[in-house]
């Protein structure tokens, strides 16, 4: 390989680096963002759903940017805004602000991915197409791993705060490498319009989503507001459905991309399948610290068995798909990522972190087996032009399902842990009304209007906490157990159909 294109690959790298270390190092700082800012996980939830869901819905436009007008000129500028969000969001005074910044940063990081991706499989031949998903997601791996870890040393050592900071020479190094040495022709390109209208229609379908399921926790399932919100959801996603087709190829998901079967069926297991990682590494770190006690860069470390597993596993994969093919490698991938959540599901309010490792690893197994195999048997089953739109579709269906099932395991988590932290208080003789039932659980990592709950409860201190330690652990274990029944459906979409159809996989 000439050093040249080493140095790309490098280039490229660095970029997938800084996008993924900001969708793990700031789950380990949710504690002391919620501390801080005297809020709960429902709302601080937001800083990852609010990155994650502008990111997701953006990218396919980034990839058709970064096709129609170059894809080092999309990446400078996607890094550019990236950077200045960055800044902004450390400077955030409050968790409305720091939302603000966290969708700037998704739209920064939407025009850098796919313009990424396509570079990095532009650099090396079609025969290496495996590797350069390996190298591309084996980067985002490293990212992940280092996030935890990162972000925990800066919460501990500094502030939160830094963990933003950080991403400013991260990505100017990047494209100081990428000036000097990705050099590519551009690539032809017929259709240049952009579907204003499919995206503006399925973002705010999934925001009414969101925003239904969240709110569905505070005022119930049968409220009329909550009601309004889904119903919203469904009109919008009908109108979305009705409007691509009038867009023919300039569509946000284009017509033949759809109809390409091998495609579509990895998109689908991406989407079923990508609530199982947003989940860990949100609640993971909270039931370190929260139940076990651990600082945020403990919880980092405890982190590792998942992330470094995923991390190395992706470089893996890339090799043993082109050896033994994307159908095994992909549903062995989705095998780990149902019994990994389900593992984690076993945990109790008397557990310790033995408990959590083995499921942290099987995911991490999972992980890395199956994102790096998922989208190369997407990218692959495309013309080498669409490569970056290719990339953008598939990010999208796994940012979109990685949002909304952890916005859907957050209204799990509480409903139920809410709900039982009144009836247990109760039935130990503590009698909690709605509000500070809705607040007492702040009260594991200090906000003040958690403790201020407890100290409503002179004598009982203890014998309360025990209750929401409890309760917290019970809320967390039924959304892990939902995340596993859900990745079933992705399993057996990814056995049946994708890298072929089962039948004709098993003729060969």
């Amino acid at each position: 390989m000439a050093p040249g294109t080493v140095m790309a690959l490098v280039a490229m790298g660095l970029g997938v680096l800084v996008i993924a270390n900001d969708f793990t190092a700031l789950n380990v700082a949710l504690p002391s963002i919620e501390q801080d800012l005297d809020t709960d996980v429902g709302t601080t939830q937001w800083v990852i759903n609010a990155y994650a869901l502008t990111f997701g819905m953006a990218i396919v436009t980034g990839g058709k940017l970064a096709d129609m007008f170059g894809r080092r000129r999309v990446f400078f500028i996607g890094s550019v805004i990236f950077a200045v969000f960055s800044v902004a969001g450390g400077l955030a005074p409050n968790t409305g602000l720091l939302i603000a910044a966290r969708v700037g940063m998704g739209i920064g990081g939407a025009l850098m991915w796919p313009a990424i991706l396509g570079m990095t499989f532009a650099a090396l031949p079609e025969s290496k197409a495996g590797l350069a998903g390996g190298l591309i997601l084996g980067a985002a791996g490293v990212g992940n791993a280092m996030g935890p870890l990162i972000g925990g040393a800066l919460s501990d050592l500094a502030t939160w705060r830094w963990i933003f900071y950080l991403n400013v020479p991260i990505a100017a190094l990047a494209m100081l490498v990428t000036y000097l040495k990705v050099h590519q022709p551009p690539v032809e390109v017929q259709e240049r319009r952009i579907d204003y209208g499919g995206i503006v229609t399925l973002s705010l379908a999934l925001v009414f989503l969101l925003v239904g399921m969240d709110q569905a926790a505070d005022w119930g399932w049968g409220d009329p507001r909550v009601i309004a919100m889904f119903a919203a959801a469904v009109l919008l996603a009908i109108g979305f459905a009705l409007l691509e087709p009038r867009m023919k190829a300039a569509a946000l998901v284009p017509g033949d991309i759809i109809r390409n079967r091998p495609f579509t069926a990895a998109c689908m297991a991406t989407l079923l399948m990508s609530a199982v990682f947003f989940t860990t590494v949100l609640y993971a770190p909270q039931l370190m610290q929260k139940i076990l006690g651990y600082s945020p860069l403990k919880s980092g470390v405890g982190m590792l068995p998942m992330l470094a597993v995923f991390a190395v596993t992706s470089f893996v994969a890339g090799p043993l798909y082109n050896r033994i093919g994307g159908k095994t490698v992909v549903t062995a991938g989705s095998v780990g990522l149902v019994i990994g959540p389900f593992l984690l599901s076993r945990f109790g309010a008397d557990s310790g972190y033995t408990a959590l490792v083995t499921g942290l690893i099987i995911t991490g197994l999972g992980v890395g087996l199956f994102y790096p195999s998922v989208t190369t048997a997407a990218v692959t089953a495309l013309d080498p032009s669409r490569s970056s739109l290719a990339g953008g579709i598939v990010y999208m269906f796994q940012i979109a399902g990685g949002a909304v099932g952890l916005g859907l395991a957050t209204t799990i988590f509480t409903t139920t842990s809410q709900g039982q932290v009144a009836d247990d208080a109760l039935k130990r003789g503590l009698h909690l009304t709605e509000g500070q039932a809705d607040v007492i659980h702040g009260s594991l990592v200090g906000t003040d209007t958690g403790v201020q709950v407890i100290h409503q409860f002179p004598g009982a201190a203890t014998k309360l906490l025990d209750v929401v330690s409890e309760s917290f652990v019970s809320g967390v274990s039924t959304a892990f157990e939902v995340i596993s029944a859900i990745a079933v459906g992705g399993l057996i979409v990814s056995l049946l159909f994708v890298g072929g159809s089962l039948l004709g996989a098993s003729r060969e």
